[in-house]
C-alpha cells in the first residue's frame, strides 16, 4: 500500500564528473613511511583480494539507472570547488595543508585504509562545493529540493583528520556554509548512513545552532562511537541526538524513530534548513541494517513533511555510503522519486506480507474436516 500521490515537485541533482578523479588502487605504490607498511601488513593478512570499497563505479550504477529509469520533475545542474575558506569553517589549517600537500600523489591516510590518488583531493574539493551548491539553490529557492551526487563521502572526517574513506566533511561544510553566508540561523542534519557520523558530530559538538540527528548501527560497529549518552556539550548540549540500532533493525524500528524522536527534536528546534547524510548501505544488501527501499522512501517522506512545516521545504541531500551498487542506486532513485511528489511508500516488516499470502493459500486446508478414507 502507498499513500496518495501528491503534487510533482522539481528536484535537482547536482553532480560534477570531477568526483570520479578520486580512484585509490591497493595495488598502487603509495608513499613509503610507517602508515603504508602498517596497512600493507593489514591487507597483507586478509584471507581475500582487497579492493577500495568507495569507487567511481558507485556513481556510475546511480547514472545509470536514472538513465534508464529517470524520475519526472528531476533536473541536473553542476558543482563547484569549495574554497578553502568554506572547508576551513570545520577543518583546522593544519590539516588542510596537509591534505593538500598530497594533490596528485598516491598515499595512505590511516588505517581505516583511507587513501588518496592522484585526483583525489580535487575530487573532495569538488564533492563539499558540489553540497555547497545544492544548499544555496534550495534557499534561494531555486529547486524544491537537492540531492548532491558526490564522492568521497564526508560523514567520518574529522576537524583534524581524514577517516573511513572520507576526506573533506561534505555535509558539514554545507551547513557551516548556510550558516555563514546564506542567513541560516539553524540547521538541523540528519544521517541515517549505517555507520555513525563521528566527524559530523566533532565539529558541531559544542554548537546550539546545529542539530545533528544521527541513526546508526551501534558500537562496536565502526566507527564505535554515537552512544545514546553523547548530546553535544557547552551550548550545545542537547543537540545531538544519536539513535544507536541493533545489526539487522529495519524499516519499522527506523520509522519508529524517525516518527517518535526525529520529529519532536525538529519541531523543537524549528531548523531553517535540513540537510540529510544519505547513506543506503543500510540497505539488506549491504550487510549491516535492513531497511529496504520503501523504507528510504518512507524516511524521505517524513523528512520532506518536516522540511515543508518547519523551513518553507529547504531540504538538501547529500550522498555518504553504500557499497552494494544495486541497492546504491535504487536507494537513491528511491528518494528522489519521492522528493519529486511521487507516493510515499507504507513500508512494511519485512517477511509479513509473504506470510499474510501463505496464510491465505494454505489456512483452508486446515480448517475442513479430514476425509475418513
Amino acid at each position: 500500500m502507498e499513500l496518495a500521490v501528491t503534487e510533482r515537485r522539481d528536484v535537482t541533482v547536482f553532480y560534477d564528473e570531477r568526483v570520479l578523479n578520486h580512484a585509490p588502487d591497493v595495488n598502487a605504490a603509495f608513499l613509503p613511511g610507517r602508515l603504508d607498511k602498517r596497512v600493507r601488513t593489514i591487507l597483507a593478512g586478509l584471507t581475500v583480494q582487497w579492493k577500495y570499497p568507495e569507487h567511481p563505479g558507485r556513481i556510475h550504477a546511480i547514472l545509470d539507472l536514472l538513465k534508464r529509469e529517470p524520475v519526472e520533475g528531476v533536473r541536473f545542474a553542476t558543482g563547484k570547488v569549495a574554497t578553502r575558506e568554506q572547508l576551513a569553517r570545520v577543518h583546522t589549517t593544519s590539516f588542510l595543508d596537509d591534505l593538500f600537500l598530497l594533490r596528485n600523489k598516491n598515499a595512505w591516510l590511516d588505517v581505516d585504509t583511507t587513501a588518496v590518488s592522484p585526483g583525489s583531493i580535487e575530487a573532495a574539493e569538488v564533492a563539499a562545493g558540489t553540497a555547497i551548491a545544492a544548499v544555496e539553490a534550495v534557499v534561494s529557492g531555486s529547486t524544491r529540493s537537492a540531492f548532491a551526487l558526490v564522492r568521497p563521502p564526508g560523514h567520518h572526517a574529522e576537524p583534524v583528520r581524514a577517516r573511513g574513506f572520507c576526506l573533506l566533511n561534505n555535509v558539514a561544510v554545507a551547513a557551516a556554509h548556510a550558516l555563514a553566508e546564506l542567513d541560516c540561523k539553524r540547521v538541523l542534519i540528519v544521517d541515517w548512513d549505517a555507520h555513525h557520523g563521528n566527524g559530523t558530530q566533532d565539529i558541531f559538538w559544542a554548537d546550539p545552532h546545529v542539530m545533528f540527528f544521527d541513526i546508526h548501527r551501534a558500537s562496536p560497529f565502526y566507527p564505535g562511537s554515537g552512544s545514546l549518552q553523547d548530546v553535544g556539550a557547552g551550548l550545545g548540549e542537547g543537540a545531538t541526538v544519536n539513535v544507536p540500532m541493533p545489526g539487522g533493525a529495519g524499516d519499522v524500528a527506523y520509522l519508529k524513530a524517525f516518527n517518535e524522536i526525529l520529529v519532536p527534536a525538529a519541531e523543537y528546534f524549528k531548523p531553517d534548513l535540513i540537510l540529510v547524510s544519505a547513506g543506503f548501505d543500510t540497505h539488506w544488501y549491504d550487510l549491516a541494517m535492513n531497511v529496504s527501499f520503501e523504507g528510504f522512501g518512507a524516511m524521505t517522506g517524513i523528512v520532506q513533511s518536516l522540511a515543508d512545516r518547519l523551513c518553507g521545504g529547504r531540504l538538501a541531500f547529500v550522498l555518504e555510503g553504500g557499497y552494494n551498487t544495486e541497492s546504491l542506486s535504487h536507494g537513491v532513485r528511491s528518494v528522489l522519486e519521492v522528493l519529486a511528489g511521487g507516493a510515499v511508500p507504507e513500508a512494511k516488516e519485512c517477511g509479513l506480507e509473504a506470510v499474510e499470502e501463505a496464510k491465505a493459500f494454505h489456512l483452508s486446508a486446515f480448517t475442513e474436516e479430514p476425509s475418513e478414507e
